[in-house]
């Protein structure tokens, strides 16, 4: 049997997307040209993304439409919310699998070098060289290094700013009779997220920090949970898309980004 290429749709993946997807009645009077249809339109924003081509370059033999058209639905199903309603859909379904481990999560983030959008908002000079613009990406994954949730921020913005907001989007995750969870009972993290009132917060949240402290020696046995996280962070950047930011625009690099979430998410669980 063949492999499947990373941007094929499975039938199984694809009667979970398309419900979600917004739906276009098409005009009786002057309806215009159709619309593509929009599976081979995702496909087509897939190949984008695994492949790391540029939109107008998408070969039109494919059969995926142009690369003006996969931008426009990426854009439109980015704006729609699409990949957040996906992710929840997802992340019941490896609940319900017995894959997802809220026994303790880790957090990490990792920076992308940006060749566009150095005015963005969500791009700004890199730690090490200041020289280097970039975004970054931030990961919060489960036990077995599921991702939870990850965010877009610009290269020069702290890895703790983005503790809390990752940790209170994760919502329920249902899947399985009783209550949802909804968060995780221990946060392992690394020195950049060392600051004693986001300890005192996590606490507030029922949420037990074991964050590395500055100064202290390595051996604390820490990065024995916590790479996992790192394990994610290069599951996201398996995509050439998401190695370099080539988007102008935040929107459209954070859609790409959430959107390799999603096929992370449909790579684990064991019915796609």
């Amino acid at each position: 049997m063949a492999r499947r290429k990373p941007w094929e749709v499975s039938d199984e993946l694809w009667a979970v997307i398309e419900p979600l997807l917004p739906r276009h009645e098409r005009r009786y009077r002057y309806p215009g040209r159709k619309r593509i249809d929009d599976r081979k339109t995702l496909q087509g924003v897939l190949f984008v993304l695994y492949t790391g081509i540029q939109w107008e370059f998408l070969p039109q033999e494919l059969g995926f439409g142009s690369g003006p058209t996969c931008w426009r639905r990426l854009a439109e199903w980015q704006q729609a919310g699409v990949w957040e309603e996906l992710q929840r859909v997802l992340l019941d379904r490896l609940r319900a699998a017995d894959r997802l481990d809220f026994s303790r999560a880790t957090i990490d983030a990792s920076h992308v070098q940006a060749k566009r959008g150095r005015s963005s908002p969500k791009v700004g000079p890199s730690p090490v060289d200041r020289g280097r613009p970039g975004s970054k990406h931030h990961v919060l994954t489960e036990a077995h290094g599921i991702p939870l949730r990850v965010s877009l921020t610009g290269g020069h913005r702290n890895d703790v700013t983005q503790l809390l907001p990752l940790v209170d989007s994760l919502g329920p995750v249902r899947g399985k009779r009783g209550r949802p969870r909804c968060k995780p009972r221990t946060l392992y993290a690394d020195r950049g997220y060392d600051h004693d009132v986001y300890r005192r917060r996590l606490r507030e949240r029922g949420i037990t920090p074991r964050i590395a402290r500055r100064g202290e020696p390595h051996g604390s046995g820490l990065g024995h949970v916590r790479w996992v996280a790192e394990s994610a962070i290069a599951w996201l950047h398996g995509p050439r898309r998401l190695r370099t930011r080539w988007e102008t625009r935040d929107d459209m690099h954070d859609a790409f980004l959430q959107l390799a979430h999603c096929m992370t998410l449909a790579h684990k669980h064991p019915a796609f």
